[in-house]
């Protein structure tokens, strides 16, 4: 055969985006952010000054106040001898003074470390000493408990503030928090005083797109911790794509469902509300029944929280529609979304959850349900689908070998886009394993059909093998989930002498509900192949989670 009747090579069905056909063109364009998210907050500050910008219970600060607050927080910063792009960790719940420490370190030109706050002393000195942090943020509690230690022992942290959260709201009753005021630490710098010090900003740290606003270290679910490095461009690309494809009015209320220190939380609530000049409604951290009378005292349009936040909600006795009335929109991320749970919230309170996908490592979605759409259900497998690429987004389904698979089967969603990562802090190795040629290996099985919606199928590491046959977890949670009586569902794989691996389902009940293990084995047996369904079944209290949300298989695998 000459080379000029050679075949041509076949073309990609991922780059042919079968998806366009989904959206309109206006939705597919590329979007312009703001560079960063301090500039999109200072455009706010100067069209709506005198406009709240966090609520915090009955405590209210506004645009203008919360930018000169924070600008005396990076004038604090540069007077200790913080320099452009050190790092600064912040170690804070829901608060005010998150929002303030994260402006005012921007504001000094530095890189953000956002800490789980239920990080032990361990897990925060791997965070210190691995990014070389230069100052710390963190509660009082914390610092009097046993931060105090742990920052000592990392040679570069010289700055520590400390913040009572019982602040920055007028009634300072210890009943609220669930905890009473200490006396201001005597060897670290108190934020409130700080802030209301009126110092100016450093005028000489102005911060690019390129620049590192985070390092956002993963949950740890497979080994130590990473830092993935979240640019103010990846930051400001995924925030300004959420307030366009969801378009809440200017001014609204933002529900802070999930934690500011997580990736969702920074961008899809934080990021995007300061984008439009919105109030940021903050509640400490998540409690059923203070997010409901959030919802009812401070009408929120959107929020976005785990699946598992959603049932908790849907399962406290005092939730009735109205408390859902406000919301324009309701996205759901970071942990999987039963179908089951879509429809039996919708029944029950009204609104649809909207789905999506995404990972720190792509600064929180790439892919998500468009507005005036509702997302499939794979009819196959019975999986919702997380929703469709953004503008710009390349997502492909590759298999061992890191080739395309056709559409429609199974492989490892990759993706490439301009919210994607450069890499790890510090990891080389890492880097070039997870991103060949810049594009994210996520770990996650997923197929995408032919009208372009994907959907997430389960951890490439969670996979049972059961006699061979391979078993998803999410298959068997999914019918779980179907279950009246079952309000959270995790499915492992355990040890079997016979099988070489065995389903294990744990289960927790809704409030009121009784179901024993027996009845939800046959129940999913009824529903799956032989092969599939659990043998063994168990019913907890309560599955352990993330700060996030996200169930943690890790320790149901455990033998302890």
């Amino acid at each position: 055969m000459t080379p000029s009747s050679a075949p041509s090579p076949s073309p990609s069905p991922y780059a042919a985006k079968p998806w366009t056909g989904l959206l309109s063109a206006t939705q597919l364009a590329p979007v312009e952010p703001a560079e960063t998210v301090l500039a999109a907050f200072r455009a706010a500050v100067a069209r709506a000054p005198e406009e709240t910008a966090l609520a915090y219970f009955d405590g209210r600060l506004g645009y203008r106040e919360t930018d000169e607050l924070s600008d005396s927080v990076a004038g604090h910063l540069a007077a200790r001898g913080l320099r452009h792009g050190d790092r600064v960790a912040i170690m804070l719940q829901n608060t005010p003074h998150f929002v303030l420490a994260l402006l005012g370190a921007w504001k000094a030109g530095a890189t953000v470390v956002p800490l789980n706050p239920m990080y032990k002393a361990g897990e925060v000195a791997h965070v210190l000493r691995d990014a070389g942090v230069s100052a710390l943020f963190c509660s009082d509690r914390a610092w009097e408990s046993y931060l105090r230690e742990t920052a000592a022992a990392a040679p570069g942290v010289t700055i520590a503030v400390t913040a009572c959260e019982l602040d920055l709201q007028t009634a300072d009753d210890p009943r609220v928090l669930g905890f009473a005021r200490l006396p201001v630490p005597a060897d670290a710098d108190d934020l409130v005083t700080v802030a209301g010090k009126g110092l100016p900003a450093p005028a000489d740290r102005a911060l690019t797109a390129a620049d590192t606003a985070l390092i956002s270290y993963t949950s740890g679910t497979s080994g130590k911790p990473k830092g993935a490095m979240n640019s103010h461009g990846n930051v400001m690309v995924n925030a300004e794509r959420q307030r366009k494809d969801h378009p809440i009015p200017e001014g609204a209320a933002y529900f802070a469902l999930a934690p500011l220190f997580h990736i969702t939380g920074m961008v899809c609530q934080l990021a995007v509300c300061l984008a439009n000049a919105g109030t940021l409604v903050l509640a400490h951290r998540f409690e059923a029944s203070v997010v409901l009378e959030a919802f009812a005292t401070h009408r929120p349009a959107y929020t976005v929280g785990p699946s598992t936040a959603f049932m908790a909600l849907a399962a406290h006795p005092d939730a009735t529609p109205g408390h859902f009335s406000s919301f324009v929109v309701i996205s759901s991320g970071g942990a999987p979304l039963p179908p089951a749970l879509v429809e039996r919230f919708r029944a029950g309170f009204g609104p649809y959850l909207r789905n999506g996908y995404g990972l720190t490592e792509c600064t929180a979605p790439c892919a998500a349900v468009p507005a005036h759409r509702e997302a499939p259900v794979d009819p196959v497998s019975g999986t919702l689908s997380v929703g469709v690429p953004g503008p710009d987004t390349l997502v492909r389904i590759l298999d061992e070998n890191g080739a395309e698979v056709p559409l429609g089967e199974q492989g490892e969603i990759a993706v490439r886009g301009p919210q994607v990562v450069s890499g790890y802090w510090n990891l080389p190795e890492a880097t070039a394993a997870a991103f060949p040629d810049g594009e994210l290996r996520t770990g996650d099985i997923g197929f995408m059909d032919r009208q372009g919606w994907l959907y997430v199928v389960d951890r490439k590491k969670d996979m049972i093998n059961a006699s061979g046959f391979k078993v998803w977890p999410r298959e068997v949670e999914d019918v779980l989930y179907t279950h009246p009586a079952v309000r959270e569902a995790a499915v492992v794989g355990v040890p079997d002498t016979y099988r070489g691996e065995t389903v294990r389902a744990y289960v927790s009940l809704r409030p009121g509900a009784e179901a024993a293990p027996d009845e939800l084995g046959a129940y999913c047996k009824e529903r799956l192949a032989a092969y599939k369904y659990p043998r063994q079944v168990e019913i907890l209290t309560e599955l352990p989670k993330t700060a996030s949300g996200k169930i943690l298989r890790r320790e149901l695998r455990s033998p302890h």
